[in-house]
């Protein structure tokens, strides 16, 4: 549902936030941990903080760390600045004029109602709370 990009942000907020030790994290490291490539991982940061969800520091000492609480930062405002908000818009298969009142797709119904979960989920789930279950269960945000 949503991008490959937004995947990324998310799980580079997580990893900056389970990692949260007041110093800066270089673009390098968090690309190695995450294995996404640095250059794309090097705008999405950039991006987060033009945004003010990152902080970034440049030089030698330089890196990213969070520039909010992560009790401040949802899925949501990432996806956001990230992509925008189409994708809890757009239709399931595609259909360009797929609407509640007319031009529904065949799938529209029963997607609808996932969508719909998905924004919930998305507006109500924090970075807090997932660096925390990472922290705590020992759950993975490494492939």
């Amino acid at each position: 549902m949503i991008s490959t990009t937004s995947k990324y942000a998310i799980r580079s907020v997580i990893y900056l936030a389970v990692n949260n030790d007041k110093t800066k994290t270089g673009i390098k490291k968090i690309s190695k941990e995450l294995d996404i490539p640095a250059p794309f991982l090097s705008k999405i940061l950039q991006t987060l903080a033009k945004h003010r969800i990152l902080s970034s520091t440049k030089g030698p000492n330089g890196g990213f760390s969070l520039g909010i609480d992560s009790k401040e930062i949802h899925l949501m405002d990432i996806v956001q600045i990230i992509e925008g908000l189409d994708s809890f818009e757009k239709c399931a298969i595609g259909v360009k004029y797929c609407k509640e009142q007319e031009n529904k797709c065949a799938l529209h119904k029963q997607y609808s109602s996932l969508r719909e979960e998905m924004k919930k989920l998305f507006k109500s789930t924090n970075i807090y709370d997932l660096a925390l279950e990472i922290e705590q269960n020992k759950v993975s945000l490494f492939i």
